[in-house]
């Protein structure tokens, strides 16, 4: 059975994975990656991959929290994931720091990268 992840630390595992490797990244490219992971998600583990709503209709996104938090990147390159607050129990200082990347299980890292293959194959047969 897999768990149940954010989609922003998801969409952050892809910003890290696809600049490593020197690709292009923005908020379409995660818009797709989402979705794809959610489908191979359901047919794996019979359930959501993300705590958030993802939307099955034909919109220009998967999971609106994402998108909108990435919307001002219009279509240009995203080379880091985007921030979030974080209050430290017991403190009274907000702190700034970009979105984590989720500690998958061997299982759902496999998914993930078919996931990430699969994207790459569509952008190629988009390409030729």
């Amino acid at each position: 059975m897999g768990n149940v992840y954010s989609a922003h630390n998801v969409a952050s595992y892809f910003i890290y994975e696809l600049n490593e490797s020197h690709e292009f990244v923005n908020n379409i490219s995660i818009q797709s990656l989402l979705s794809i992971v959610e489908k191979k998600w359901h047919q794996t583990f019979g359930h959501t991959a993300f705590k958030e709503i993802v939307s099955t209709e034909e919109k220009s996104y998967a999971v609106k929290e994402v998108f909108e938090t990435y919307q001002a990147y219009g279509t240009s390159h995203i080379s880091l994931p985007a921030t979030e607050y974080y209050l430290k129990y017991g403190t009274f200082q907000l702190v700034e720091r970009t979105y984590s990347v989720p500690n998958f299980t061997q299982e759902e890292e496999i998914l993930v990268q078919v996931a990430l293959a699969h994207y790459r194959y569509l952008l190629l047969t988009k390409a030729s």
